[in-house]
């Protein structure tokens, strides 16, 4: 990359075609056309987005939730698989960067899903994924954790960039993590959530977190969130008659791209579907790190310390003996699938 990048990047603030993998797949690489004919090189999407968020972990009780998460489990991807495939083959199509959230499926274990941000290149390649690292409150439910290997900045030819799926926003070390590895452009991917607390502003709560991770490490964020589309709410009113209630309320999606300054570089979108383009200019993260450096002059690491564990966990470790000295010289690298990217 040059020093200082200037380009335009996208928030998608849309609804999956819920529990349609396939379908999804195509609407997002349709999106990603409709973004870059915007100028856009960078196109950031919601958490899950394919093939979608498990809102009845929200609205019924574990037992009867059951069933919906094998329907989820139906409907995930696999990673690599021809669902992400064919959204990388729209990213090398209109030579953008992409961020987007899936439900990944466990190569091993029918009962695990990850929340998973996958990271394509302009070339349509798997820079890397992260996996949640802790699913919020009812997600536990739905999801297994992520372990540190996918905590990671990747370096773009628009800047080093990473990223954390919804809540993981508000945990202070996650961030510090990747502001330590040198971010500088960060997407946050959330999904709207009608059905918290009624007195918490669920949109204005997103921008916040986006405005406190800008402000504190001097980045741009891009924040992209889901929508409730009539689709979803009428599969959830098969789980609870009142869904449409409960699913309707305003103001609990929020998509814009924040400054280092902490502010919006244009304004952001509230609960309807639709692009949101800026251009980010990462010259502007210099001179408001000559007052705050938290990675740097702004901090004491001989106080401080943050370690942080990348190595990947697997359900199993295994040591095979060789069986021959041929073998014995060129032993079997780990699997791609679990391995370390460095």
């Amino acid at each position: 990359m040059s020093d200082f990048p200037t380009f335009t990047a996208a928030a998608v603030q849309a609804a999956p075609v819920y529990l349609d993998a396939a379908a999804t797949a195509e609407k997002a690489a349709r999106l990603i056309g409709e973004a870059a004919g915007k100028g856009a090189k960078l196109v950031v999407f919601p958490e899950v987005f394919v093939p979608g968020y498990p809102y009845w972990n929200w609205i019924t009780d574990p037992v009867t939730g059951g069933a919906w998460f094998e329907k989820l489990v139906r409907a995930s991807v696999f990673l690599p698989g021809p669902e992400v495939d064919r959204i990388a083959s729209a990213a090398a199509e209109h030579g953008v960067h992409v961020v987007i959230g899936i439900n990944e499926r466990s190569p091993v274990s029918l009962g695990a899903l990850y929340n998973t941000l996958v990271f394509l290149g302009p070339d349509g390649r798997m820079l890397g994924r992260h996996r949640k690292l802790v699913p919020t409150w009812a997600e536990k439910l739905t999801w297994t954790g992520g372990d540190g290997a996918s905590l990671r900045v990747y370096d773009t030819e628009i800047g080093p960039l990473g990223g954390l799926a919804c809540g993981e926003n508000t945990n202070t070390l996650a961030r510090f993590a990747l502001l330590g590895q040198g971010e500088l452009v960060h997407a946050a991917s959330y999904i709207s959530l009608p059905v918290a607390p009624p007195d918490y502003d669920m949109a204005e709560a997103i921008k916040l977190r986006a405005q406190s991770h800008s402000f504190e490490g001097k980045v741009f964020t891009v924040v992209s969130t889901s929508t409730i589309s009539d689709e979803i709410i009428a599969e959830m009113e098969k789980v609870r008659p009142d869904a449409r209630q409960l699913l309707e309320r305003k103001s609990s999606a929020y998509s814009g791209i924040i400054g280092p300054d902490g502010r919006e570089v244009v304004p952001g979108l509230i609960d309807d579907e639709g692009i949101v383009t800026a251009e980010i200019d990462l010259s502007r993260c210099i001179q408001p790190k000559q007052m705050h450096d938290i990675t740097g002059h702004y901090n004491r690491f001989d106080v401080f310390s943050l370690t942080v564990n990348r190595r990947p966990l697997a359900a199993v470790s295994t040591t095979d003996a060789p069986t021959t000295p041929r073998e014995a010289e060129t032993p079997e690298a780990p699997l791609a699938l679990e391995g370390d990217q460095t």
